[in-house]
């Protein structure tokens, strides 16, 4: 890809399981995606962070390989019951997962 064509950053944060796959997928559209592993604050799961420099032509065919390769779950944690005599986690479902992207106008690129 020409350097001119690129005039959006993408920032994916995605779950550490599909991480790959969806590297994978953005690699195989002859995009490059920069992965950095994070944390997530509420749940302290481990993630990655894609950063991705894209066309705004290509835009669209990028969401549509992380929404192909980024799938919600559900997991259950412990969540203590307030008014029992006893603290007893109860399993709590919550769905995690998929992909939260922001996207940033890239007034300039250049690669050096």
């Amino acid at each position: 890809m020409d350097e001119s064509d690129i005039k959006m950053m993408l920032i994916a944060v995605v779950q550490a399981q599909d991480s790959e796959a969806a590297q994978n997928a953005i690699e195989e559209l002859g995009l490059t995606a920069e992965r950095l592993r994070s944390v997530g604050g509420f749940l302290g799961r481990r993630n990655s962070t894609l950063i991705i420099g894209v066309s705004k032509s290509r835009l669209q065919a990028v969401l549509d390989a992380l929404n192909e390769n980024c799938r919600q779950r559900i997991e259950y944690i412990a969540v203590p019951l307030e008014s029992a005599p006893l603290p007893l986690p109860t399993p709590t479902p919550i769905t995690i997962g998929g992909a939260t992207i922001f996207g940033l106008n890239a007034e300039h690129f250049e690669e050096i």
